[in-house]
């Protein structure tokens, strides 16, 4: 029989709790990968990953958690723990810390920020969107006293929406964070298509610009695939210290 591997997430906790129950091998690392994707995109400050009922049959399928820890380093950034296991040497290449059970991955991660410093804003792909994330971003900068980030904040959230109501035509949703001096701006929509970045654009070329000012004023940005669409990034901080982080 093929392997299986099941979960469920628990978010009645200070950060998500996701219970693995199954085989993990090169057949399962794919609903595995999903499955943590899946919670990162709702941008948790940390994610505790209980792998109790997990069975390693083979060490490579480890793989699939450094992957997700490398491809959501910078964004969203969480803090990711697993827990649940006596046998920390065979969860080592993940790059996770491991803790003998949830208690003490709750314990060692701390007490989480304040929940208004993470914001999720669902729009629709109508014209009105772009102006719509302005006013979310100008009110989140205006109460986290970042009025240092607020324009170049919105110079990135105008280009995303506008190119997902241009091109994907998909329901997306508006993603703000605050992580110490620096803010995140994200935009997740339904198109599994990725951004295509292609260097400078001739002065009198028409549009294909926006990629352009986002790498212009973020610090870091990129896109996350995800199983029904993707999620584009930008990292941003004092724009007098742009480029630096």
């Amino acid at each position: 029989m093929p392997s299986e591997v099941r979960h469920l997430v628990d978010r009645g906790q200070a950060y998500p709790l996701v219970r693995f129950s199954g085989v993990l091998d090169a057949a399962t690392t794919v609903p595995v990968r999903s499955a943590l994707l899946d919670v990162l995109a709702a941008q948790p400050e940390a994610m505790v990953v209980d792998v109790a009922g997990l069975r390693l049959t083979e060490t490579d399928a480890v793989r699939v958690l450094r992957d997700v820890l490398d491809e959501t380093r910078d964004w969203p950034g969480s803090h990711l723990a697993l827990c649940g296991t006596p046998d920390v040497t065979a969860w080592r290449p993940s790059g996770w810390p491991v803790w003998p059970d949830a208690p003490g991955a709750f314990a060692a991660l701390g007490v989480p920020e304040p929940a208004e410093h993470r914001i999720g804003v669902d729009l629709q792909p109508v014209a009105g969107a772009a102006r719509r994330s302005r006013e979310v971003i100008t009110e989140a900068c205006g109460r986290w006293d970042r009025p240092d980030v607020a324009g170049n904040a919105c110079i990135v959230a105008t280009e995303m929406v506008n190119n997902v109501v241009a091109h994907a035509g998909t329901p997306l949703t508006l993603l703000l964070a605050l992580h110490g001096e620096t803010m995140s701006v994200a935009v997740r929509d339904f198109s599994k298509t990725p951004p295509r970045y292609g260097g400078p654009v001739a002065p009198t070329a028409y549009g294909g610009r926006g990629l352009l000012l986002i790498d212009a004023v973020a610090d870091r940005w990129g896109h996350l695939a995800m199983d029904d669409g993707k999620i584009v990034w930008a990292r941003l901080s004092n724009a007098e210290n742009k480029g630096a982080a």
